[in-house]
């Protein structure tokens, strides 16, 4: 920041950075102040309107590629949700709506990650996969009793 002077000659500092237009600062749950929301994108690139548009555009491209490949990795071998997540943080350094959607997503996994370790949560899930392996293993047996086990090399045309 460059120091500015008043009428009288005398220097006046600022006392904080302005924020940009668009920018709005947030909470998270424990309430300490997280960054600002807004561009990321360097000052002298802000600074031209026709610089910082090609940027988003750039960043929009980039960020759409990541998303897009992670979408074919849903039904393709590959880590899917991974890089979809990945093109939302690209395109959440250059947007609001997608720096809000990763808070949102963000504070869900947390909760969950707090739910899941819940005791009445965990025995509730243990009981529930214990029952289930049960079912399964029964349901294995009846069709071992019933059908036997037949090697594929040992088929009688």
């Amino acid at each position: 920041m460059h120091a500015e002077s008043d009428e009288r000659g005398q220097v006046v500092v600022p006392a904080a950075p302005e924020a940009a237009a668009g920018d709005v600062t947030t909470e998270d749950p424990k309430g300490t102040p997280e960054r600002e929301l807004g561009s990321r994108a360097p000052r002298f690139v802000q600074a031209s309107r026709a610089l910082h548009l090609s940027w988003q555009v750039g960043v929009f491209l980039v960020g759409l590629a990541v998303v897009g490949a992670g979408a074919a990795m849903l039904v393709l071998p590959g880590p899917g949700w991974l890089a979809i997540f990945g093109g939302m943080a690209i395109w959440a350094t250059e947007f609001v709506w997608a720096q809000l959607v990763l808070h949102w997503t963000r504070r869900k996994v947390t909760e969950a990650a707090q739910k899941a370790l819940d005791p009445k949560v965990r025995r509730r899930n243990m009981i529930l996969t214990t029952i289930g392996l049960v079912i399964v293993v029964a349901l294995l047996a009846v069709y071992v009793w019933k059908f036997g086990i037949v090697m594929p090399w040992k088929i009688d045309d």
